[in-house]
């Protein structure tokens, strides 16, 4: 996602509070740069650009911009909404017969909706996120070749889905590209918390500059405001967060961003709405960043995605088993 829209202001510099698990993550860090330079050395891993999706039709009317990612803003005077409640989907996995995590309940939120450029009037109505109001939806980013944030998520989240329920556990996808856009920030935190979700994670990627590359987990910060109170969630979440940020240097290579979280691939944030208004343990996850060629070169790779799930679940799997 990019750093513009809802959920998506600029992060503000600051050093992420360590954590005990945070020293394991950083343990892990040199590991991982060492096959960063080598990955760097051979021109990169998994099938690179020739296995990215095409640029899907409603790119037509919203080409992206090779000079930046391509989102939706509200205007200053857009008057709050209440989010849409459209008939629920068919997004829950049948409970497994058994399995570890049999009994556990996982959401995964895939960040943005494919169909989020054909309503931009939609997505730019303001939601209650707690604090303050924000932008129900974005439109994402993409590659400059046009593969889009909205379908590298769902890609992963149904990888991702796959691997969780092998384990046992039930899945709930907030979105599965079934409904005409959204659901909005405020929603998805419900879906979470009505789910009684052990684990929640939102997939996205970054649309940051050129030469920014890296992956990186928000956590939730500590929120005590309006709607919004985060305190009893900030040290579980933190706790997923970390065992994911460990999981995905282990699995897929990957360096931790180098433009935010002080290389330690966790950054924490309050103005989210999708953390602020959650009940349950919940992160985001940027998989790397859509407007770096090399990272690109990643995201379209399926091979490269199949890793990325591979190293959520981990993570998800080590925070549920305790």
């Amino acid at each position: 996602m990019s750093y513009v829209g809802p959920d998506f202001d600029p992060p503000q510099p600051r050093r992420p509070r360590r954590r005990p698990l945070t020293v394991a993550v950083a343990a892990l860090v040199p590991g991982a740069l060492l096959g960063w330079l080598v990955y760097e050395a051979v021109g990169g891993s998994g099938g690179g650009a020739s296995e990215a999706v095409g640029t899907p039709t409603s790119l037509s009317s919203a080409p992206a911009s090779a000079s930046g990612p391509r989102t939706t803003k509200a205007t200053d005077d857009a008057k709050p909404s209440p989010s849409p409640s459209p008939a629920p989907s068919k997004t829950t996995s049948a409970p497994a017969a058994s399995g570890p995590l049999k009994g556990k309940v996982v959401v995964i939120d895939p960040g943005h909706n494919p169909s989020n450029f054909q309503h931009t009037a939609e997505i730019n109505k303001k939601v209650n996120i707690g604090t303050n109001w924000k932008e129900c939806d974005t439109t994402g980013t993409s590659t400059n070749s046009g593969y889009t944030e909205a379908k590298f998520t769902l890609d992963v989240a149904h990888r991702l889905r796959t691997l969780l329920e092998q384990q046992g556990a039930t899945v709930k996808l907030t979105q599965d590209g079934d409904r005409p856009y959204g659901p909005c920030v405020d929603e998805r935190a419900r879906i979470g918390n009505n789910a009684h979700a052990d684990a929640v994670v939102s997939v996205h990627a970054d649309g940051a500059g050129a030469g920014q590359r890296g992956f990186h987990v928000i956590l939730p910060g500590s929120v005590h405001a309006g709607a919004a109170d985060t305190r009893p969630i900030v040290a579980s979440s933190a706790d997923l967060g970390e065992r994911i940020a460990g999981s995905f240097v282990r699995v897929t290579g990957s360096a931790p961003s180098n433009y935010v979280g002080d290389g330690t691939g966790l950054v924490t944030r309050k103005d989210l709405g999708g953390l602020n208004l959650s009940t349950v343990p919940k992160v985001f996850i940027e998989c790397g960043n859509m407007r770096d060629t090399k990272d690109a070169a990643q995201l379209t790779s399926g091979a490269w995605r199949q890793k990325a799930a591979q190293g959520i679940s981990e993570g998800i799997v080590s925070f549920l088993r305790g």
